[in-house]
């Protein structure tokens, strides 16, 4: 049966939930790595303090794509009983994380804020599969990529914004500053207010045949239906999957290292370090005192210490504004496809390979970047996130079985995990070192391997897939 066309607001409300979403992970992408070296964290140990997040994701997210698919409450539906579950988590983990008091903590928090997202967004994903006709995908994934690129500018943008209506962005050596602190705080009202707004507004249909369905669910065991989709696995989703690893790689390079490197090599500010100015004891360790606060070696340490880490601050200020322009470029991205798709179809493989190697030459010209350009290589970058967040899945669910599209969204997501996971255990280390010892060369392999990903799009040839 041909599923009914909806308008754009009915779009827009069923994912609209985005927008809460894309605050988490802009937040987690943009000032995580901010926190752990808040936290005392060396620049080539924050890669690795990121790998339960994509550990917990690889298990994750099948196993809630499978349970979204074999669920349904004439109440709540199919999928949003996982919208819910998702945000209170994530949204509770986001007030908690900017006051952890140690490394170990923050790296724990962020574990469990990946593993909350992602329960609410893989079944986003197959919402729109689920309510949209073939001819109505392609507009509804840009559309959601329309709301997360407003997520991600304003998200970005919140610790820069809460300094100058007068919250602090400096603090005692080893406590996350203010700033920080409410924009995390911010961000957790908005991703449980967004949510509950799409839950509000939007109504799953039940499966067609709602008897068979029932039937099929008393019948499906995990562990045999996780292996027959991995048979089932078509030749254009592994395909896709080649494109995801180069991408997604880049882009968690991106998360993990910007912060340290641009603020090195772009803004001549680098994060000091407190054990050059405190009091250290028999182990090497800063001493505290009972607030938790280090002790400096003296009132000049103190003094000098407090002035480097305000130039930082403010650099990283900019920084994570500057991050925020992606967001913007992508939301101008998905805007300008959302009307074009409305009427004519397009070709989604040469748009994701165009806007690919866009987003690769962004991350390079970050080498040559000055505090005022630096933008330009965000607003390249934004074409290319604009287009990872909507083109691979549009033609990913026109290639796939519709009753088993959570699951196979969760198995598509192993193709972003698994890059993560190998940059995070020495990958990008390792690679962005063959160029050269400085951090700003980890944006020009993120480059590098966003160009490669844009020319995968080659071995894309199912026409299904690519017209739209």
């Amino acid at each position: 049966m041909e599923k009914r066309k909806l308008n754009f607001w009915q779009i827009w409300n069923m994912s609209f939930g985005f927008l809460g979403i894309q605050f988490g992970f802009a937040l987690q992408g943009g000032f995580m790595s901010r926190i752990f070296q808040t936290l005392g964290a060396e620049v080539d140990d924050i890669p690795g303090l990121w790998i339960a997040a994509p550990l917990t994701g690889l298990v994750v997210q099948p196993i809630i794509g499978y349970l979204s698919d074999n669920t349904w409450s004439p109440k709540l539906g199919r999928r949003k009983p996982y919208f819910l579950i998702g945000a209170i988590l994530a949204s509770i983990t986001l007030f908690i994380m900017p006051h952890s008091p140690a490394l170990w903590m923050a790296a724990g928090l962020l574990w469990v804020l990946d593993s909350s997202i992602n329960i609410s967004m893989e079944p986003f994903r197959a919402l729109v599969a689920d309510k949209l006709p073939e001819s109505q995908r392609s507009n509804g994934f840009v559309v959601q990529t329309l709301i997360i690129g407003i997520g991600t500018w304003v998200a970005s943008n919140l610790p820069w914004l809460v300094n100058k209506l007068g919250v602090s962005n400096e603090a005692s050596a080893g406590v996350v500053p203010s700033s920080v602190v409410v924009a995390f705080s911010i961000g957790a009202f908005v991703f449980i207010t967004s949510i509950v707004y799409t839950l509000m507004t939007t109504k799953e249909d039940p499966p067609e045949n709602l008897e068979e369905f029932l039937s099929e669910k008393k019948k499906s065991r995990f562990i045999p239906d996780l292996f027959e989709s991995l048979k089932e696995m078509p030749s254009t989703m592994k395909k896709l999957g080649l494109i995801q690893f180069f991408s997604w790689f880049a882009f968690f390079t991106m998360w993990s290292l910007s912060m340290p490197a641009l603020t090195e090599h772009v803004f001549h500010a680098a994060k000091p370090d407190v054990k050059e100015y405190a009091q250290l004891n028999t182990e090497g360790d800063v001493v505290k005192n009972d607030k938790k606060e280090a002790v400096f070696l003296n009132i000049e340490k103190e003094q000098a210490y407090k002035s480097k880490d305000k130039v930082y601050n403010d650099a990283a200020d900019l920084v994570g504004s500057s991050t925020g322009v992606y967001g913007l470029s992508s939301m101008a991205f998905a805007l300008l496809l959302s009307f074009y798709t409305m009427k004519n179809k397009i070709n989604r493989k040469y748009i994701h390979m165009a806007s690919l190697i866009l987003g690769g030459l962004g991350f390079i010209y970050m080498f040559y970047a000055t505090p005022s350009t630096l933008m330009y290589s965000f607003i390249l970058i934004g074409f290319s996130w604009g287009s990872i967040l909507s083109m691979p899945y549009a033609m990913l669910s026109s290639s796939v079985n519709p009753k088993k599209m959570g699951m196979m969204m969760g198995l598509f997501n192993m193709f972003i995990v698994i890059p993560q996971i190998i940059a995070a255990l020495g990958g990008i280390n390792f690679l962005y070192k063959l160029i050269g010892e400085e951090h700003i060369n980890a944006m020009l392999l993120a480059g590098i391997s966003l160009i490669i990903a844009g020319l995968c799009n080659f071995f894309i040839t199912d026409k299904n897939a690519i017209s739209g």
